[in-house]
């Protein structure tokens, strides 16, 4: 399923057992990637699913810019007050050391794949 989140963003969602699976397609590489809400969009559809288990896939996301870890800060937030899991995989080295300099590399552990991602295994490592 394709859910359009904002202008230029979109997402293909798939469900799996207790778990959703929602890969970010970022604006094309020519236009801005302008800050976008979507932490609140992604909740909303978690809300509509009734899951609250969910993995991002970011294999197509290159950069982390810091409103997007904002954004991504304020999405663990509220997955975690509702007793759910936000795991992230398919993060680029670029993204993997804007979230080391954050500090936010143990809350947020980079994945290989979804598979590794639900499993809690097997933590990419880019060397």
């Amino acid at each position: 399923m394709l859910l359009d989140l904002a202008p230029e963003w979109a997402t293909e969602i798939e469900r799996g057992p207790d778990w959703l699976f929602i890969r970010l397609s970022p604006p094309p590489a020519e236009s801005v990637m302008d800050e976008a809400p979507l932490a609140r969009m992604i909740w909303q559809k978690l809300e509509q699913c009734f899951c609250y288990r969910v993995v991002l896939e970011l294999d197509d996301v290159r950069y982390l810019p810091s409103w997007m870890i904002g954004e991504l800060v304020r999405l663990h937030k509220r997955v975690s007050t509702h007793g759910g899991m936000l795991r992230l995989s398919g993060v680029s080295r670029e993204g993997e050391m804007a979230l080391r300099i954050c500090r936010l590399h143990d809350c947020f552990p980079a994945y290989r794949n979804r598979t590794d991602a639900v499993m809690g295994s097997r933590l990419a490592e880019h060397n």
